[in-house]
């Protein structure tokens, strides 16, 4: 389900009626928009007049206007981000779609590829126009700040950003100074001048204060709005109600700190209003908006109905703005807010005020508003009730896969509370296990389990907390053992226990009825995942086909994908390639918006691109699906595709790279049930070994502990071929004798378990390992049996890089094999790959060199201790390019704080301290 929008958030509010116009400010902020600047900065004090003054200058604009309205839980950065989408499509419908669908999704993508996706769509918005950011003050949250601040960096030129606010932000305001780029108005310059308080108070106000008067006021409130409003209204009501006052005499008296001028205020005027409105003003003040039927609730019985009194109090402009066109949801001014709630603080006690929360919180929860229905519980500790909304609500985020937002909810009661509550524990597990969060999700499994009849789920019954069992809703309780089961089935696979996985599941079937299609298609999904991790190939694609056949667009999406990766891994390309085109033929009958997972398929097809040699296509698709990954994907994604990302780098030649890539997919791995076949760290050394790191490799050997004697499975299977390839480099630079016996040994056995389990793929890789091996003893004959046995099973589905990326070795046994006369067509095709490469290695080593020639005088170019790598060097282009760290991380994929280690070691190599002195070293050593 969709997060729902707060469309008052969104409003412009237009210009007030008998309004002071100020048209210098607003020349002033013309003046910013014309220059071309990115961000108008409006920052002062509360009661200034930020937000009308902005209303002003924006109504007279021919351009669009978004417009947000900040409060409180746009801290949470999917939130804000979600809300700033939402703004932005009152301009342009269609703007932001798929970054929706990547912010509700359970983990959401970094910040940082949302905005970039975002920014994207931004530059295709043909008109020029303005976002405002009213009463930013409210955000306390450096993740929105940065993605503030990545925004204004990378501001497409038809945007322009307004900011109104009491504080200023934590943006790069200097930066922007210096660049020319920030229109600011400050305090100093909202004040009112001495006509501009005279207009105010005379005309908009009606009183009729000699010049004289007007100057004293003007003066003891330094032309603070708020407080000249204060004190004309202060001065208004007695004229209208009690006859004349002496103005001259209440002007005089009108001095101190803020604290006491408001304090004199709330007495001369809220005390001023009859017993009903000031009652109305002070029991509505813990409301953040306001409406009448809600007023009418947390009031109890009103004298008068709450709209009736709402438009009262916008008539007698009593700091009330309306929130929408048509009067229905207003607002206090924020000021007049706080003291409202400080008075009502001194006019109840504690526990009535807490009633006046629950009356709000069981109006929310009756008319649909849950979020504000669990803010207002949760504002008077009302833990029982947040749990129980908190439960009730579940179902919607759970089938919407936004359990994530659930979850931090959650998080914020007492541990006893949900303990105590069966369904919540196991609510609160699943949205656990969707974070990737096993251990806290076992917790509160075990928690669940204690409730249930011990034969239900484990057959077990742990010791009994001290507490009473509570059920909220008791259909959901009677389904609790179907819920519970799915769940560790869940859990079970994604730590790996097979067997547990396939309890679990069984006991799902054996709970659930046939129609509940739901949990019927999970259970048999989980079991053909482990059948995957098994090995069993073929029991894992009919299980997975089985839960397909009633899977929703996401599953169907994900569950092609698993069933492209089985058919990989049984070597056959063009099948995978067939499962891959049709789920995608299914995604876009569909339309927009792509279902979540559609990232993976675009990965998948990528990889099998790269082995068939098509790197161009390759890398097209990888910049497909992580666009389409940035707006709708579950986390998972990241780090599929920086695999499949570096897996091109290392096929490109650009080792260090695909090491830095993998170091990112690390970063970015969550747990799921699908299994990994290719680890991360095994690549990782597979990579090494082909930078001559050996004493690297061994220590992931070590680490793994890893021997040619461990048993084969298909989970480890991976891992024993990369420790057949440690021991050939062994053997090859001569560090072990015996080495190549050990890799010989295992690959033997690796081959049969590979042939009686269908593994096509694996029989393919470990034939060639088997023919360098032999190659490295000398032993062509045997070397070129192996190798044409990989042939003619590689052939008939295009592999190519399989071959190609073995290097200089392989090329020279693909040689001989020709020589007699072994499949010469393919052959020939994988010659001419090495062929081309070889060339444009060569024609590269040819370039003229990029640096201007040296002048005299220059000093003596000392060669590097320690040369820089192929990356290093790339970074070091970028930064003479005048890329900052966090652009290079962009055009590279990486994150910035692998971009700042580089630079150090570029530093350190160079010798210098700054990437001043780097540029300047390295074009004196002709690197540049």
């Amino acid at each position: 389900m969709p997060t729902a929008i707060l469309a008052t958030k969104l409003y412009v509010p237009p210009p007030r009626a008998n309004l002071v116009l100020r048209p210098q400010l607003v020349e002033r902020l013309n003046e910013g928009l014309s220059a071309g600047r990115k961000l108008t900065l409006i920052s002062a004090p509360a009661g200034f007049g930020k937000t009308t003054l902005v209303s002003e200058w924006v109504a007279g604009f021919k351009r669009p206007v978004a417009w947000l309205s900040l409060d409180e839980g746009d801290n949470d950065p999917i939130c804000f981000l979600t809300y700033l989408v939402a703004a932005l499509q009152t301009i342009r419908a269609n703007i932001g779609e798929g970054v929706l669908g990547g912010l509700q999704s359970p983990q959401p993508p970094p910040t940082e590829s949302i905005l970039i996706a975002l920014l994207n769509e931004i530059t295709t918005v043909p008109d020029d126009f303005v976002l405002v950011l009213d009463d930013y003050h409210v955000i306390d949250s450096k993740p929105v700040d940065y993605a503030l601040t990545f925004l204004l960096e990378h501001l497409p030129a038809q945007m322009h950003l307004v900011i109104a606010t009491r504080e200023d932000p934590h943006l790069p305001l200097a930066r922007l100074r210096a660049r020319s780029q920030l229109t600011e108005l400050r305090a100093i310059d909202l004040r009112f001048a001495l006509s501009e308080a005279a207009e105010f108070l005379n005309a908009v106000m009606g009183l009729n204060l000699s010049a004289a008067d007007v100057a004293a006021l003007e003066n003891r409130t330094e032309g603070w709005i708020a407080a000249l409003q204060f004190a004309a209204l202060a001065l208004r009501w007695p004229l209208s109600m009690q006859g004349q006052k002496d103005a001259t005499g209440f002007i005089q008296s009108f001095t101190g700190s803020h604290h006491f001028v408001l304090d004199y205020l709330i007495e001369e005027v809220l005390q001023k209003q009859s017993e009903s409105i000031q009652t109305f003003l002070l029991r509505t003040s813990i409301l953040d908006r306001l409406c009448g039927p809600l007023c009418d609730s947390v009031l109890g019985s009103p004298s008068a109905s709450g709209q009736e009194t709402l438009e009262y109090l916008e008539r007698a402009n009593l700091f009330i703005a309306p929130l929408d066109s048509e009067r229905r949801w207003y607002r206090y001014h924020h000021l007049f807010g706080e003291l409202l709630r400080k008075g009502l603080g001194q006019s109840l006690v504690p526990g009535e005020i807490a009633g006046l929360h629950i009356q709000a919180s069981e109006w929310y929860e009756q008319n649909g508003f849950p979020l504000d229905a669990i803010h207002h519980a949760f504002a008077v500790e009302d833990f029982e009730r947040v749990a129980n909304l908190a439960e009730l609500e579940w179902p919607a985020r759970h089938d919407s896969i936004q359990s994530i937002k659930w979850l931090r909810w959650l998080k914020k009661l007492p541990e006893g509370i949900i303990r105590a509550r069966p369904v919540l524990c196991v609510k609160c597990a699943w949205a656990f296990l969707n974070a990737g969060e096993l251990e806290a999700a076992e917790a509160k499994l075990q928690d669940a389990e204690y409730w249930l009849e011990p034969t239900t789920v484990t057959g077990e019954k742990s010791d009994a907390p001290s507490i009473d069992m509570v059920v909220v809703d008791e259909e959901q309780f009677r389904s609790l053992p179907v819920v519970l089961a799915a769940a560790r089935a869940y859990h079970a696979q994604a730590i790996g226990d097979i067997s547990g996985t396939i309890k679990y599941a069984q006991h799902v079937l054996d709970l659930s009825p046939e129609e509940d299609s739901r949990w019927h298609r999970g259970a048999s999904t989980l079991l053909g995942l482990a059948q995957y991790a098994s090995g069993n190939l073929d029991a894992a694609y009919r299980a997975i086909s089985d839960g397909l056949a009633r899977a929703g667009p996401y599953d169907a999406v994900s569950g092609n994908f698993i069933l492209a990766g089985i058919k990989l891994a049984q070597g056959q390309l063009n099948t995978a390639l067939s499962t891959y085109e049709r789920a995608l033929k299914l995604v876009l009958e569909r339309g927009e918006p792509m279902p979540l997972g559609t990232e993976d398929l675009y990965s998948g097809i990528s990889e099998l691109h790269r082995e068939r040699g098509d790197l161009e296509t390759a890398a097209q698709d990888l910049l497909t699906g992580r666009k389409l990954g940035e707006q709708v994907e579950l986390p998972d994604w990241q780090h599929r595709w920086y695999v499949a990302q570096a897996r091109l780098h290392e096929t490109k030649g650009d080792l260090d790279g695909a090491l830095d890539l993998l170091e990112e997919a690390e970063r970015r791995f969550v747990r799921t049930p699908v299994p990994i076949i290719r680890p991360i760290a095994a690549l990782k050394t597979r990579i090494r070994i082909a930078q001559g790191r050996i004493a690297e490799a061994l220590d992931w050997v070590l680490a793994r502990d890893l021997s040619v004697d461990d048993d084969i499975s298909y989970l480890h299977e991976f891992e024993h071929m990369t420790l057949a390839r440690v021991l050939i480099a062994q053997e090859k630079r001569g560090l072990v004798d015996g080495s190549i016996h050990d890799a010989q040994g295992l690959l033997e056995r690796l081959l049969q378990a590979a042939e009686e389990g269908g593994r096509k793929g694996s029989v393919i890789e470990i034939l060639v390992l088997q023919a360098l091996a032999h190659e490295v003893q000398g032993n062509f004959a045997p070397a070129l049996v192996s190798l044409e046995r990989a042939l003619t099973l590689a052939e008939p589905e295009g592999y190519v890089r399989t071959f190609v990326d073995e290097g200089l070795p392989m090329a020279k046994l693909l040689s001989e094999a020709a020589a007699h006369g072994v499949m010469p067509d393919y052959i020939g095709k994988l010659l001419a790959v090495f062929e081309a490469e070889k060339q444009k290695s060569e024609d590269e080593s040819c370039l003229p060199p990029v640096s201007p020639a040296l002048p005299e005088g220059h000093r003596d170019s000392e060669p590097l201790i320690e040369p820089l790598s192929q990356r290093e060097l790339k970074i070091l282009q970028l930064i003479a390019q005048g890329l900052s760290n966090r652009e290079i991380s962009e055009r590279l994929f990486l994150a910035l704080s692998t971009v700042k280690g580089h630079n150090r070691k570029i530093f350190d190599k160079l010798q210098v301290q700054s990437r001043t002195e780097a540029v300047a070293r390295a074009r004196e050593l002709g690197l540049l």
